[in-house]
């Protein structure tokens, strides 16, 4: 009985659920039924999990190799809202550090949450002679729209640029500057070239407000001191302008100057391109620029050129009597009246004899042929050479000067550097250079800079003539007025005394050449050539 009671109840219930869930066909229609669903048995929504494209390490990689490559589009492409000047920022910072290479080495990925990471990484990059700078950074990236991204700023360039901020170059002044020899040097102590150097100055070729030494990188900031986070300086700093005096030429020649009484002064010079190398001038100012005196018998060497070029030899036999009588006018004597007889043309210009170039300008040349060499080689030249009035840049020089002689008395005279004759010893020292490199060139300004304009047009020999000197001026110094005088071996020169007109003791002269350098020595009052002169030679050469 028990069992059929529960049995009955069980059919109950079964009967009530169904009715519940499945309605009523009612009229022969079927119409749903809504039944709320028990509070027991709730409905759970499902939510769909997305995956983002990628990963850090990808989006990281694929910037590195774009920034290596300098293509700031497919940068671009990787960044986060990227501001609207990204590549002019990348562009800025590489023309400031003027990189000649970049390497950009990349850390080990850190997430610090699901969708952010961080890339640490080391910039290297080779500098102009500063070499490699380095220095790290870190690039930020983060989950955008489903990719990773990375969240740029100016710091991923360089860690100390805020927002506004840029790296910077500059180029430092040193200064006030002086003129400086061609090797970057400070000129010798007591060079006896202060006039020159000054003149460089006053004429506004060495600057005196400094010039850029080396550089800097600094990182400007808004609101903030500029910073400098890379430098380069040179080891050896110029003091100023480079000349093209030459340190050792130009200490040679001061002190070669050492312990002469006199006013005096050396000039050299480069016969293949016309460059001062030294200049020691102990005349005043810039007398060996600019003051003319009679050049005596150095000037021969013009002459010798006009009588080889009409026709005469080095081995022509020649007189050199003690005394020449000009046809109808004065008589011209040797040097203390000697007599050499008949001789070679080399051995009379080693001799320095003025009575054989007096009486071979009177029968072989005129006026105007001694005029048109003199000329030749830079007489009535005004030129360039740096530092002092003048115009141009760097100031000016003057060569020599000569006027036409009217008679045979005057041509005698002019023909051993008397007369009219007029020269600085600036202007005989380019005469000893012509003959060495078979073309005369007007001098070099002193600035090395200014030295690459436009020159005066230079003057070639011909090649006997040349040739023809080369020979003379070596006799001198073998066998003539400048031989046994300790000269190096190789130098090959001219001996010149020449009268004051004033009624002084005799200028000293001594011009010649030794490889790739000419020179003339001047010695104001000093006597004759060989005593004065050519000792001065000797201790300058001796010393180069």
């Amino acid at each position: 009985m028990r069992n059929r009671a529960l049995l009955a109840l069980v059919t109950v219930a079964a009967a009530i659920f169904v009715f519940g869930v499945v309605g009523l066909v009612v009229s022969g229609r079927q119409e749903p039924v809504m039944v709320a669903t028990p509070a027991a048995s709730p409905t759970i929504p499902q939510t769909l999990e997305l995956r983002p494209d990628g990963s850090p390490d990808e989006t990281a990689t694929a910037y590195f190799d774009a920034w290596a490559k300098g293509d700031y589009e497919a940068m671009r492409e990787l960044v986060d809202e990227p501001p609207a000047d990204f590549a002019d920022q990348h562009r800025q910072f590489e023309d400031a550090a003027l990189s000649n290479s970049i390497r950009i080495t990349p850390g080990a990925v850190t997430r610090d949450g699901d969708e952010t990471a961080e890339v640490p990484f080391t910039q290297e990059r080779d500098e102009p002679d500063k070499g490699p700078w380095r220095f790290d950074s870190a690039l930020r990236l983060a989950v955008r729209d489903a990719t990773w991204k990375v969240l740029w700023t100016s710091a991923v360039l360089f860690p100390e640029i805020e927002a506004g901020g840029r790296l910077v170059r500059t180029t430092p002044m040193t200064g006030p500057l002086r003129p400086v020899t061609r090797e970057g040097e400070e000129f010798p102590q007591d060079s006896d070239a202060d006039a020159y150097l000054d003149g460089l100055v006053a004429q506004g070729v060495a600057p005196t407000n400094g010039v850029a030494v080396g550089w800097e990188l600094r990182v400007e900031n808004p609101g903030s001191p500029s910073k400098a986070v890379l430098a380069y300086t040179p080891k050896r700093q110029p003091a100023g302008v480079r000349t093209t005096i030459e340190w050792p030429v130009q200490a040679a020649a001061a002190r070669a100057l050492d312990g002469v009484p006199q006013r005096a002064a050396i000039v050299a010079v480069r016969p293949t391109t016309g460059e001062i190398l030294a200049v020691a001038d102990r005349l005043g100012g810039r007398g060996a620029f600019e003051r003319k005196y009679a050049p005596g018998s150095t000037f021969k060497t013009v002459t010798a050129a006009a009588l080889l070029g009409g026709g005469l030899a080095p081995d022509t036999t020649v007189e050199c009597p003690s005394v020449y009588q000009i046809p109808f006018h004065r008589q011209i004597p040797n040097y203390h009246n000697e007599d050499h007889g008949a001789v070679t043309l080399r051995h009379a210009f080693a001799l320095s004899c003025n009575t054989t170039f007096a009486r071979l300008t009177v029968e072989r040349l005129d006026a105007d042929r001694l005029v048109e060499q003199a000329r030749a080689f830079g007489f009535g030249v005004q030129g360039e050479s740096g530092g002092g009035q003048g115009s141009g840049q760097g100031g000016g020089y003057t060569c020599g000067s000569l006027k036409r002689p009217e008679n045979p008395d005057a041509l005698a005279e002019d023909s051993f550097g008397q007369g009219t004759v007029e020269a600085t010893p600036l202007c005989m020292a380019l005469v000893a250079a012509a003959v060495k490199s078979g073309e005369w060139r007007p001098a070099r300004p002193l600035a090395e800079e200014a030295s690459q304009g436009e020159l005066q047009q230079s003057v070639p020999l011909p090649s006997n003539v040349a040739e023809g000197l080369r020979d003379l001026m070596s006799a001198v110094t073998v066998d003539g007025t400048a031989a046994e005088a300790h000269l190096p071996e190789g130098v090959a020169g001219k001996t010149g005394t020449a009268e004051d007109w004033q009624g002084g003791q005799d200028h000293a002269w001594f011009i010649g050449y030794q490889g790739d350098l000419a020179f003339a020595v001047f010695v104001e009052h000093g006597g004759t050539g060989r005593s004065a002169a050519v000792p001065i030679a000797a201790r300058f050469l001796q010393a180069l």
